[in-house]
């Protein structure tokens, strides 16, 4: 049997010789070397401890029902006792290590290893010595038997350890020569004698055999590496290198490769430090990146390391290396320094960082974008609970941001969001996070709220600095914010409770006119559900038959005779009984209903109409989702044909907000209307966002005069008079009539009449009716006529 097991492990020319005694833990070898092996030493003893143990407990019981009538029980007693407490090390060993995953194993546990089976040994020796003097030949023979388990047992799962299995057999075998020897014959001593030398040699066979496979499978992992370091440098076209340094860490056979990536000579890098060369500027500041840090440990305690990204300063600008080595040793296992490959990667790492840019920025203002915002109050909100503190979120949405959207264009648009951008930017302190949800929407997320109102009064100044003009090209612009905010933990404890409770807070903030802030309050929440509940009931409404009609009269202003009705429609719940049209109609505009109830109301006020003398018009009020839907024309024409009426006694009444988005459409869809032969009408002129271009786009018939400036003129406001006299004036010479809404009043109409408005209506000539009484405005005689 030798004592040396030489393998030998080509690097670049070196050679390693694992002896033996290396595996007794004597030492000799590279520290990186030793640990691998004494942690895969310990890890295959430990792998059948618990057989091991089994085996033990029973050989303890074994041996103290064989001699519990000859030795007294005290002594017995003692030697179980020392017996399981010779067990208990290696299991704390085994279980120490094991929670490390045996990266902590040193040549120091396999001494102590080898002591735990010594003691061990000693403790089975015991009997043979002490409790075999006199016994029977049963004792003897059952003693041997058992120890003799124990010692090719110990040979087996001790072969990564010799140092282990040696002591255990040395000690119990040498024990049975003995006790064979004295008790038996001299022949079977010899037996025994043999027996465990064959064990002692089997085991050191195994240590050789082990050491053969470690030592083999180290040197494949050490080749898979360097050719993956060569293949890596071809396959970086140029834009890696190989580099190592001495036992000092100063670089040494530079490479041409490495100076260039440098952008310096081979003579100004050669014996310099490794990390003065790689800190570059840094290494007279000491200001060092913690990629460096890290590189400097590896480099101290001599391990591999692979993939450390390092940021380095070459003339000025900023590269990003990746640098891989590994320790060299020589024959002896002397340390000899680093070799290694590096790469630039500026490229691929400011593709990343350009990744994750525009994954959480948006791109045209540069703010962050809803992920980033999400992230950054999902964190807010976590440390709220941690450090007992508030923080918050505000909503911003732009007011009449659309109709410039619309009018000027989407390129106006985006560069009037990069101005919002850069003051919301202004406003907020470095505890605030300014960004862009998305279209016109901007979201603040505040850190920490120093006093309770911090957030009403920075919403203030959101408003307040969104609100001043703007210009952008040539145009002067103008909009508004709407600000809606919410408080953790109070108006939810998750990033996503808050965002909600805040955009109900903002849409408050709308609802009531725009350029507010609203705080979030419990019953918003209640409100929503309320329309949902709403949305919900209003898609079943027109197949259900709860939706119905009344008409209100329009009179002529001199002879005060009903010339026309205006269609209203109007919603009886079974459950939630009448529910006005200000609460329904909204819920349908934004649930996309809008257009289906309209159509519905266009057809059905037609039929009606049919009732009606024949010089009586229709109006009806149609929304812009109708006159973008390019199908709205031939619904018209549906209804007329259907129902009989002359398409000049139908007025469609359109608002002002169908000339806002162009690009529909609409405008041509109007023209089309008025060659059929229907009448239009622009209601609410004046008090949206008026301009005389929509009259010369198109060529209405009537303006209808909203009830606001009605009140006012009875009201005597000089601004309602002067809007309703130049609107009358300006119907006069584009030969268009007015119709003044919302007229209640005596006082109201005799003013109106006398301004010179040709058409009214309101609650002073009648309110809304169902269709049997406005049938019942007509003598029979008429309605008769109508019909037939």
């Amino acid at each position: 049997m030798t004592d040396r097991l030489e393998i030998s492990r080509p690097d670049h020319g070196s050679s390693i010789k694992l002896s033996l005694p290396a595996l007794m833990g004597a030492g000799g070898l590279p520290i990186d070397l030793e640990a691998r092996l004494t942690g895969l030493q310990l890890r295959q003893a430990h792998q059948l401890i618990g057989l091991r143990l089994a085996l033990a407990l029973i050989s303890i019981f074994f041996v103290d029902a064989l001699f519990a009538d000859s030795q007294p029980r005290w002594l017995l007693v003692l030697w179980t006792s020392a017996a399981i407490l010779t067990l208990i090390w290696p299991m704390t060993m085994h279980r120490r290590l094991a929670a490390t995953d045996y990266g902590h194993a040193s040549r120091k546990e396999v001494r102590s290893h080898g002591l735990a089976s010594l003691l061990m040994g000693i403790a089975w020796a015991f009997p043979m010595v002490a409790l075999a003097d006199d016994a029977a030949p049963v004792q003897v023979v059952g003693l041997w038997a058992m120890t003799s388990c124990m010692m090719a047992a110990l040979a087996i799962s001790y072969q990564s350890t010799p140092l282990s299995s040696t002591a255990f057999i040395l000690s119990v075998g040498g024990s049975s020569v003995w006790m064979m020897s004295q008790q038996v014959n001299p022949l079977l001593a010899g037996i025994v004698l043999v027996y465990g030398l064959l064990l002692l040699v089997a085991s050191l066979q195994q240590a050789q055999k082990f050491a053969e496979q470690f030592m083999t499978s180290d040197q494949l992992a050490e080749n898979r590496e360097l050719v993956s370091m060569l293949l890596k440098e071809h396959d970086l076209e140029g834009a890696g290198w190989l580099w190592q340094t001495d036992a000092s860490r100063r670089l040494c056979d530079v490479s041409p490769s490495l100076a260039r990536a440098l952008e310096r000579e081979v003579s100004e890098i050669e014996g310099r430090s490794v990390l003065e060369i790689f800190a570059g500027p840094d290494w007279n500041t000491g200001a060092f990146d913690a990629a460096l840090h890290l590189l400097a440990e590896k480099l101290k305690s001599r391990s591999a390391f692979s993939d450390i990204f390092l940021p380095i300063m070459i003339n000025g600008r900023r590269r990003w290396w990746e640098v891989s080595a590994s320790p060299r040793v020589d024959e002896k296992g002397v340390f000899l320094g680093f070799r290694g490959v590096g790469a630039d990667i500026t490229a691929q790492k400011e593709s990343a960082e350009r990744i994750a840019q525009l994954a959480h920025f948006d791109m045209l203002t540069n703010l962050p974008n809803r992920l980033k915002l999400t992230e950054e109050l999902a964190r807010a909100t976590n440390s709220v609970s941690d450090q007992n503190r508030l923080c918050g979120f505000l909503m911003i949405d732009l007011d009449r941001f659309k109709s410039v959207n619309d009018t000027l264009g989407h390129l106006v648009g985006d560069q009037l969001l990069a101005q919002v951008a850069a003051r919301l930017r202004k406003v907020c302190s470095s505890e605030e996070i300014c960004g862009r949800l998305g279209g016109d929407e901007f979201a603040v997320v505040l850190r920490s709220i120093p006093d309770p109102l911090y957030i009403e009064q920075l919403a203030l100044a959101i408003i307040e600095a969104v609100s001043r003009p703007y210009q952008v090209d040539t145009h002067t612009l103008f909009i508004g914010a709407s600000v809606g905010s919410a408080c953790a933990p109070q108006d939810g404890k998750t990033a996503e409770t808050l965002i909600r409770s805040a955009d109900l807070a903002m849409y408050r903030a709308k609802d009531e006119g725009g350029g507010k802030h609203f705080a979030y309050v419990p019953s918003l929440h209640a409100d929503a559900e309320e329309r949902r509940l709403l949305e919900i009931a209003l898609r079943g409404a027109l197949e259900k038959d709860q939706l119905h009609l009344v008409y209100q009269p329009v009179v002529d202003a001199r002879s005060e005779e009903v010339t026309g009705f205006e269609a209203l429609v109007r919603w009886v719940h079974p459950d939630l009984g009448h529910i006005p049209p200000s609460k329904f109609i909204p819920v349908a505009e934004e649930a996309r209903l809008i257009a289906s109830i309209g159509n519905w109301v266009l057809r059905t006020a037609c039929h009606e109409a049919m009732y009606w003398p024949q010089d009586v018009r229709l109006a009806v009020n149609v929304s812009s989702e109708q006159l973008y839907d390019p199908e709205f024309l031939e619904t018209v024409i549906q209804a007329l044909a259907h129902s009989g009426l002359a398409p000049d006694r139908l007025e469609l009444e359109v608002t002002e907000s169908v000339f806002l988005r162009e690009g529909t459409g609409a405008i041509q869809l109007l023209d089309r209307l008025i060659a059929l032969g229907v009448r239009l009408s622009l209601d609410d002129f004046g008090t949206g966002y008026s301009s005389l271009g929509y009259l010369s786009r198109t060529r209405f018939n009537t303006i209808k005069i909203d009830r606001a400036f009605v009140q006012g003129v009875a009201a005597n406001r000089a601004e309602s008079l002067a809007i309703v006299r130049a609107v009358v004036a300006m119907a006069e010479s584009l030969d268009m009539m007015t119709t003044a809404e919302g007229v209640e009043t005596e006082q109201e109409y005799l003013l109106l009449k006398q301004l010179g408005c040709f058409k009214m209506q309101g609650y002073y000539f009648g309110r809304p009716m169902p269709a049997i009484d406005a049938r019942g405005l007509f003598p029979p005689m008429m309605r008769q006529n109508a019909v037939a």
